[in-house]
């Protein structure tokens, strides 16, 4: 098994995966390369980073990986929201509650590597 496999942050960001492709499924079909489209590499992007990071040498490293998937969460949760405004997502509190988990889950995971490296 992959290290990053055991990671809770990674597993809830797949499960986040999961929600923003069955969310985007039901999007107009003029949005499929638009808004749908952004929102799924943002999504996936997410676990991408988190993998990636944790294969690296060095918990600097893993730490930049973090960072750089938490501004994709930041993304996923600004499109969600002009999805939402949009009429596209009629309950977003769902997606939401998992986008929030993720953000809290990456935030202890970087908050613990910055004190472990000594990074402000």
């Amino acid at each position: 098994m992959r290290r990053h496999h055991e990671l809770q942050v990674w597993q809830e960001a797949i499960g986040l995966v999961e929600d923003v492709y069955r969310l985007t499924s039901a999007f107009p079909r003029e949005e499929l390369y638009g808004l749908a489209s952004q929102m799924r590499r943002a999504a996936v992007s997410v676990p991408s980073n988190i993998a990636e990071g944790a294969a690296r040498q060095s918990d600097r490293e893993f730490l930049q990986f973090l960072i750089i998937a938490r501004g994709s969460l930041s993304e996923l949760d600004t499109q969600v929201l002009i999805a939402e405004k949009l009429g596209y997502v009629k309950n977003m509190e769902p997606i939401m509650q998992r986008i929030n988990k993720v953000f809290g889950l990456l935030g202890g995971l970087i908050r613990t590597l910055k004190q472990r490296t000594q990074i402000p």
